[in-house]
């Protein structure tokens, strides 16, 4: 997946089927739609793949239990079904999670257990697993950092868990696979019309500065949180559709889980579900609710959010983290479809597709775990728009880029799938590039090379927050590495100096956010 290539075949492609504003998980998903019905299909995203929402998620993909409690039935069933074809077409990037709830409270294991088999009856044929009620001795072997004193047993349950920004740039690859022009940092300044109907796309390359006039059948506004600000373009006087609202997450060092299994703490005083999950060789513990404004590129964690969950974990927890324990902090924002309700959390994870009088089509809400449904229902609006109706969906079977089965999950480069091999040949053909870009940070020199190369990594950011995990993993040691990544950045992209010390400081500025404040 080259840029310039993609850059290439823009300016020689007169009109496009479709033309899809945002990279994040559902521009992608109705990317991948798009092209693999034979569309032709170009996507726009202003800053890079999963920058936003889709790369600060809690790492699950799941039919959602809270969801359940809340008599969500619908979204439930629909969250299980694609979990089970996510898990089908990405094996090298989705895996069974196992998940514990302790039970303090004598009603806790028939409430919560009675749940959860319904959970699996759900999932019919696409379940992971089936529950088990445990007892004390059984909870604490499969979580033996959860706090003893008054536990009375547990119960297990399966959910997926995956890498979002590398399904994120996965995506971006299987539509490239399939003819979609991919760009990224190009931004869309604003739409075509012809006798008030949109007809394509102003758009701006961030990189090169060049703008471009970019025609379409039919425009698919996909900017999740920014998705007002589009439709805003189309109409001014739009109703804006959004409630943002912000989770956070802090990342630990493994031993605070010491096993496998991950958390689930099923009520927070907030009315949300916690978790602590292991991710990557290092426990992830969140998320919050908590309503904002506006929305925000780069958002940054509450003192008080940093509390809350804080708090929280130390209510279950054997072994308490301090302050001084947290490796990063990341903060993303959801594109809740507004409702009169003013809890965020009470507001329903499903989405919304909204066609505006110019035809500009905008899809909202959802979650990364229903992006291909999203994607699906989307394009059927679509494809009538564009007036070509005999295009069927085929991702219900389509396997995503890097498509491997038989995985070993703790081998250090699965989650690139058969790509694995060609990373390997870089090494076969420069020992170097196996040395580790930081020691406390498990990702090597060749990931660097084949991201600049093959995945359309344009910023030491790219590299160190979506490309690989390094900022989410451990903030500190990102910093530290961000000079190594932008000399060889630098060398593989043809930069001067400057540019080497611009990107160490604007990702320095970035970084800053993601360390712990104590």
């Amino acid at each position: 997946m080259n840029r310039k290539h993609h850059i290439e075949r823009l300016d020689s492609t007169k009109e496009f089927d479709i033309c899809i504003i945002g990279g994040g998980a559902t521009g992608l998903g109705i990317a991948v739609d798009a092209a693999s019905r034979g569309c032709k299909t170009v996507l726009l995203e202003k800053h890079d793949f999963a920058k936003g929402t889709s790369s600060r998620s809690t790492k699950l993909v799941h039919g959602g239990v809270r969801y359940l409690q809340q008599g969500n039935i619908k979204l439930v069933m629909e969250a299980l079904k694609e979990r089970g074809l996510l898990k089908k077409n990405a094996p090298h990037l989705v895996k069974n999670q196992s998940f514990v709830i302790p039970n303090y409270k004598w009603w806790e294991n028939s409430f919560y257990g009675i749940g959860l088999k319904v959970y699996d009856w759900m999932a019919g044929s696409l379940g992971l697993g089936p529950s088990q009620f445990l007892t004390k001795e059984e909870t604490l072997a499969l979580a033996p950092n959860l706090d003893q004193d008054g536990l009375r047993g547990g119960v297990l349950y399966y959910d997926g868990q995956f890498d979002d920004a590398r399904l994120a740039i996965h995506l971006a690859m299987t539509a490239a696979d399939h003819g979609a022009v991919i760009v990224n940092y190009m931004s869309v300044e604003g739409l075509m019309k012809i006798e008030g109907r949109v007809c394509g796309v102003i758009a701006e390359d961030n990189v090169e500065g060049k703008n471009y006039e970019i025609k379409a059948k039919a425009v698919i506004n996909a900017t999740g949180i920014f998705s007002d600000s589009i439709a805003k373009m189309d109409n001014k006087n739009s109703e804006p559709l959004i409630s943002h609202s912000q989770g956070i997450h802090l990342v630990f060092d493994k031993e605070f889980l010491l096993s496998d299994t991950a958390i689930m703490i099923p009520r927070t005083d907030d009315g949300r579900v916690l978790f602590a999950v292991p991710w990557h060789n290092k426990t992830i513990v969140g998320t919050t609710d908590t309503p904002v404004a506006s929305a925000s590129e780069e958002p940054i964690a509450l003192e008080e959010e940093i509390e809350f969950v804080m708090q929280h974990i130390h209510r279950y927890l054997r072994k308490d983290p301090s302050y001084n324990d947290i490796r990063s902090v990341f903060a993303g924002l959801r594109p809740l479809v507004k409702s009169h309700s003013k809890i965020t959390s009470a507001i329903s994870r499903d989405h919304h597709i909204a066609v505006s009088d110019s035809e500009l089509i905008s899809i909202t809400g959802g979650k990364w775990t229903t992006y291909r449904k999203m994607a699906e229902d989307v394009m059927e609006i679509a494809v009538h728009k564009a007036g070509i109706n005999d295009k069927e969906c085929v991702t219900k079977n389509l396997h995503i880029h890097g498509y491997k089965e038989n995985n070993s999950y703790k081998a250090p480069l699965y989650y690139y799938g058969t790509d694995e091999d060609a990373i390997t040949g870089l090494i076969k053909n420069d020992n170097s590039l196996s040395e580790l870009i930081h020691p406390s940070l498990p990702y090597i020199k060749a990931e660097i090379v084949w991201a600049v190369r093959n995945e359309m990594c344009i910023t030491v950011e790219d590299a160190l927050s979506r490309r690989t995990r390094a900022l989410m993993l451990d903030a500190k040691a990102a910093i530290e590495s961000a000079p190594l990544v932008a000399s060889m950045m630098a060398k593989e992209m043809g930069k001067d100096d400057y540019w080497l010390k611009e990107q160490i400081n604007i990702f320095n500025a970035v970084a800053k956010n993601y360390l712990p404040k104590y």
